[in-house]
């Protein structure tokens, strides 16, 4: 028996047919918006992760560059009580010995000259140079490791003033041109250098002055050291000869009344890290400072840098540390 649809079931059928093309276009245009809408949430979700990336990245290298240069400060002036026991050297700052804390303003040094003798003056956004020396521990060049300077070797005991250890911290820039903060110090075989972190905006160092004439070993005012220089070079000194008048220069130094350093370091992060962002200024000591007082490199606004170095991510980092040994 065959049935035979009515009507009514035929123009149902011809209704379900397909579609119209402006219910196609609809469809298209619908599922256009969502792909747009998928794209920019996974594009805002690539930014954001960039620069958490990144902001965790800068947090690192400036907290390990801190406690590296820290950890220099700290050391600085330690004497080897133990050599004579140990059967080691021993030696103590003279009156007529050079400081133990020295730097430079808007300079940098050559990797391989001796000490901070050897500087330049092309600096990175006015960087500054830090120079701390200490006196190792143990026999032999190495010694027994407990003194080691800023990458990490150790430093036998200093049996003269020209034997102590070096740990000098400045910046300069990598085969790439990218700034890093390099640390310099004095191997068996000559002078070296290790970079610390990369993408150095600038290096800003203070030094705190106890200048009570009985010191009480606490900071009465910040300078930078062409400011220390400048103190040096009016002392009255009468010595006969010019080593006599070193000598008398070294006993009076104001580098001898250091007893805290303020440090200040501004890092930045990849290119595009920080994109569409209104250019901002850093004022490495505050804007106070920065205001009062002709030390370059202490405020930074993006505005000025190289257009490849706008856009990114940045993190000011600064911490004072107290001398432990005095050199008074």
């Amino acid at each position: 028996m065959r049935c035979i649809p009515g009507p009514g079931l035929k123009n149902d059928l011809l209704r379900q047919s397909g579609v119209t093309l402006a219910e196609l276009m609809v469809s298209i245009t619908l599922g256009a918006l969502l792909v747009l809408v998928a794209t920019m949430l996974l594009l805002s979700s690539s930014s954001s992760y960039l620069e958490q990336n990144e902001a965790a990245q800068l947090d690192d290298g400036g907290r390990y560059a801190l406690e590296i240069i820290a950890r220099a400060i700290r050391g600085t002036g330690l004497g080897n009580w133990d050599g004579a026991s140990a059967g080691g050297a021993t030696f103590s700052l003279a009156a007529g010995d050079s400081a133990n804390i020295s730097g430079l303003d808007a300079r940098s040094v050559s990797k391989n000259g001796d000490g901070i003798a050897a500087t330049l003056a092309a600096a990175v956004n006015g960087s500054d140079v830090l120079a701390v020396r200490y006196f190792g521990a143990g026999i032999g060049f190495d010694g027994d490791g407990s003194v080691i300077n800023c990458a990490g070797f150790g430093v036998g005991g200093a049996s003269s003033e020209q034997d102590r250890g070096w740990s000098i911290f400045y910046v300069a820039q990598d085969a790439d041109g990218e700034a890093e903060l390099r640390c310099k110090y004095r191997g068996q075989n000559g002078w070296g250098a290790d970079a610390i972190v990369r993408g150095v905006d600038t290096f800003q160092v203070l030094y705190g002055l106890d200048t009570d004439v009985v010191p009480d070993g606490m900071a009465n005012r910040y300078l930078n050291a062409t400011a220390i220089d400048a103190l040096d070079a009016a002392l009255p000194l009468a010595g006969l000869d010019a080593a006599a008048r070193l000598r008398e220069k070294n006993a009076q130094t104001l580098w001898k009344r250091v007893v805290s350093i303020k440090l200040a370091l501004l890092l930045h992060g990849a290119i595009g890290s920080r994109p569409g962002a209104a250019p901002r200024h850093f004022d490495l000591f505050g804007s106070a400072y920065s205001a009062a007082v002709g030390d370059l490199g202490v405020h930074i606004d993006e505005a000025a840098l190289a257009p490849a170095l706008r856009e990114r991510a940045r993190k000011l980092v600064e911490l004072t540390i107290l001398l432990r040994n005095s050199s008074i």
